[in-house]
């Protein structure tokens, strides 16, 4: 190791460690399971992933599960990236760790899974609907969000900003689930 990069390393991880306690502490006094903000985000978590237990095509559970994991893990990544950079936060959370669990892993990616079999069943643009839905997340839910302060914005950030990330999410996992669709057409 370089000089001074272990004394590095060790301030960053003393930081995070302390980052972790005040994120801890945050939860138990103003996140947790006495406030019904927290079970409104339990809702956001639970109803979708019933939802979709309850209404996916059997038949196409792996296409739709491939897809919907590449929409959560895309999600995710720049959400997380989001909170890190200080570009907007969820002040309540299931659990103080994860603080946007319940959308990165349940409320958004379910849609679009949802969506992306209606359309397949359908024979209808998942392109276009994709469009719809990600004005109804970035220019209706998202601004409910911030009314009941589920999620607050930063830097510049805005419902714009939003709305390009879900379709970019969208478009990326669609080509990522395409191509993997070819490969095994291919074999």
């Amino acid at each position: 190791m370089k000089d001074g990069q272990t004394d590095y390393l060790n301030k960053i991880r003393s930081m995070a460690e302390e980052l972790s306690q005040f994120q801890i502490e945050y939860w138990k006094s103003f996140s947790n399971f006495e406030t019904w903000q927290f079970w409104v985000v339990i809702l956001m978590l639970i109803v979708p992933l019933i939802v979709l237990f309850v209404s996916i095509d059997k038949n196409k559970t792996l296409l739709l599960g491939f897809f919907g994991l590449n929409y959560h893990i895309w999600f995710a990544y720049v959400n997380s990236i989001g909170i890190n950079l200080g570009l907007w936060e969820y002040p309540y959370q299931i659990l103080s760790f994860i603080p946007s669990f319940a959308l990165d892993a349940s409320l958004v990616p379910v849609s679009f899974m949802l969506l992306y079999q209606w359309t397949l069943n359908h024979k209808k643009n998942i392109y276009l609907y994709s469009l719809f839905l990600s004005a109804f997340f970035a220019f209706v839910l998202k601004p409910i969000m911030v009314n009941f302060h589920f999620f607050h914005m930063y830097k510049g950030v805005n419902y714009v900003y939003l709305f390009i990330f879900y379709v970019a999410f969208f478009i990326v996992s669609k080509l990522i689930t395409n191509l993997f669709v070819w490969l095994k057409k291919r074999n």
